[in-house]
């Protein structure tokens, strides 16, 4: 069982990344898979999260307890989560946004910066599924190629896509490069 938690803030694309990772897992991996979303009264700019449980059998309690994976968008994500990652637990940044104090195991990626090259920043959180799926390989690269597209309007799904390889080409510079 990995337990993983998307952060940040309303608008970020949070809560549709579980969403993507749970459809990629459940529907094209064949595997299970819960996802719980938290967020504030806010429209946009309030916290939230996405909590996201996969497994190989069946999910019998469908929340995070302590978190392999923490996807920290937003200094305030980073903050409230950190303290729930497991000691050996692996944290995934946007490096522009977060500033960390921790020891644990951290990769970096630039996810907004690197939307807005591509030509609008709405798709920083695939950008970040990409990285993700890169780095922790608990989803294959084929499932998420079919989640993506699904889960997107489709005058979006190319910019999407390319977020998407933007991402997984930067992970595996970056397991590539031994960090």
């Amino acid at each position: 069982m990995v337990e993983i938690r998307f952060a940040g803030f309303g608008g970020q694309g949070i809560i549709r990344s579980g969403i993507i990772l749970g459809q990629a897992v459940s529907i094209y991996d064949e595997k299970f898979a819960t996802m719980n979303q938290s967020f504030g009264p806010e429209a946009r700019g309030g916290a939230c999260s996405a909590q996201v449980v996969l497994s190989e059998s069946k999910i019998l309690y469908p929340y995070v307890t302590k978190t392999d994976y923490l996807v920290a968008m937003s200094q305030d994500a980073y903050n409230t989560f950190e303290p729930e990652l497991k000691d050996e637990g692996i944290l995934i940044i946007d490096s522009d946004l977060v500033k960390t104090h921790t020891q644990k195991k951290i990769y970096e990626i630039a996810s907004t910066r690197m939307a807005e090259e591509l030509g609008n920043k709405i798709t920083a959180n695939v950008v970040m599924l990409g990285f993700f799926t890169a780095i922790s390989k608990v989803v294959s690269k084929d499932a998420m190629v079919k989640s993506v597209p699904a889960s997107v309007p489709g005058r979006f799904k190319e910019l999407n896509l390319n977020a998407f390889f933007k991402g997984y080409d930067w992970g595996e510079k970056q397991l590539a490069e031994g960090n």
